[in-house]
């Protein structure tokens, strides 16, 4: 049982590594960490209008756009933490892994780590799409719903 609640805690951790890896990837920005820092959108959104993906093709008031950038950054700090804890954990992970002097316990803690990062990162995303889902009118909700539902995939399935 023990081998198998790690084995389940190691494929979520390299399920949910997969963003933390195409981020470290990325090249920086030439001018440095201060011009990557105000070139785009936080990490996660991934398109240039800095919008997620449920807000693309609505039409948001100036008012709108504003707070859906003030929750949007306010929360990069935070994301970018545990994005950080996760990639490290996961890192060491890996690196146990490989060594000659693997101790279970430590690997399990370190699984435990990096899965509790990308847990408070998918909360704080959901958190994050209910605010800005309070942010729209009724009608732009129901246009989010439409798109959120036509989009390919497990939701539009359910």
């Amino acid at each position: 049982m023990k081998y198998l609640s790690i084995a389940v805690s190691l494929l979520l951790l390299s399920a949910c590594s997969m963003p933390l890896l195409a981020l470290a990837q990325q090249e920086s920005a030439p001018d440095g960490p201060l011009a990557r820092a105000m070139e785009g959108p936080p990490p996660g959104f991934g398109h240039a209008s800095g919008l997620p993906p449920f807000l693309h093709g609505i039409d948001l008031s100036e008012a709108q756009q504003d707070k859906v950038f003030a929750a949007t950054y306010a929360q990069a700090p935070l994301l970018r933490e545990q994005e950080k804890i996760a990639f490290k954990a996961h890192a060491q992970l890996r690196a146990l892994a490989g060594s000659s002097a693997y101790d279970d316990a430590k690997a399990s803690a370190l699984a435990n780590t990096a899965a509790q990062a990308m847990a408070t990162i998918s909360l704080q995303q959901a958190r994050l799409e209910q605010q800005l889902l309070a942010v729209l009118t009724p009608e732009q909700r129901k246009q989010a719903e439409q798109r959120r539902d036509s989009r390919p995939g497990p939701r539009g399935a359910q």
